[in-house]
């Protein structure tokens, strides 16, 4: 099993799903996105495996005061996100063809 979560130390929701990987087993590669940002192309990725478009992860409070115009989406809205990964909602947890936000935690569980 090859799981990998996107990952913000300074995050409870963060830790709190790291923690519940490491509970059940799971030994996950930990990529600290925010200095360690996933590609444009990684990104849409993440977001097919999700099931989800670039707006459906984007902090909006964040998005907000790094001046992420309202109007953008698909692949410039991507782009911005990968410009300020600190807009990326977060964790989010990939396994193989598989991702959940772990927004609750426990929603990682159901790809694992």
């Amino acid at each position: 099993m090859s799981v990998t979560i996107y990952h913000n130390p300074k995050c409870s929701k963060s830790r709190a799903t790291l923690q519940l990987l490491e509970q059940n087993g799971i030994e996950a590669k930990v990529v600290e996105y925010l200095s360690d940002t996933p590609s444009a192309a990684e990104l849409k990725d993440i977001l097919g495996k999700l099931g989800l478009g670039p707006r459906d992860i984007l902090r909006k409070k964040e998005a907000k005061e790094e001046g992420i115009a309202d109007e953008l989406d698909g692949d410039a809205l991507i782009k911005e996100m990968v410009a300020r990964p600190r807009t990326i909602e977060r964790p989010i947890v990939v396994n193989n063809n598989k991702a959940r936000l772990g927004r609750p935690p426990e929603q990682v569980l159901e790809i694992i």
